[in-house]
């Protein structure tokens, strides 16, 4: 069990402590909810779990195979909903992998990322959608090349498929 303490500093401003290890974050409503914006938002907090969890999970099993997956990357974009309540209506996140990593690591990884735990406690609440794209570093002309293959960037067209309530999208360059 894990125990963070939080503490209302004023001004819409939160402060969280990790016990176990001390580290330190501050929230800060944001402009559109009477803050400032000028920190993480609570549900910005949420957003962020989901992407470095992806990444935790895929960061795990890596390891333990000894892949390399630095300069691997999640960007998320939270929507939050346009009628009351106020509530995170979607998450959307685009994962980009290493281009060097062959098409059975990507596969290996992206089912550990299935598993995330952040990911299986907001399903069923929070529509959420994934986007898989390689690394921008290793692609080849102009074209947005996504997919896997031969520790190459392909390009190809997008496909989306089902899976528990989470969208995945894959060569789907508009987002």
């Amino acid at each position: 069990m894990t125990t963070i303490s939080c503490r209302y500093d004023g001004g819409l401003r939160c402060a969280a402590e990790h016990e176990p290890s001390g580290s330190l974050i501050s929230t800060d409503a944001p402009v559109d909810n009477a803050g400032k914006g000028e920190r993480f938002s609570p549900t910005d907090l949420i957003a962020t779990s989901l992407a470095t969890c992806l990444l935790t999970v895929m960061g795990i099993v890596a390891e333990r195979h000894g892949w390399s997956l630095e300069g691997a990357s999640a960007r998320v974009q939270k929507t939050m909903s346009s009628e009351p309540p106020r509530r995170i209506a979607a998450l959307e996140v685009w994962l980009t992998l290493p281009a060097s990593l062959e098409e059975r690591q990507r596969r290996v990884l992206r089912r550990a990322a299935e598993g995330c735990p952040v990911k299986a406690s907001l399903e069923g609440a929070i529509a959420m959608t994934m986007h898989w794209e390689c690394s921008a570093l290793h692609r080849a002309g102009p074209a947005l090349a996504h997919g896997i293959g031969g520790g190459r960037c392909s390009s190809g067209g997008g496909h989306a498929e089902e899976d528990g309530g989470l969208q995945q999208q894959q060569g789907d360059p508009q987002g």
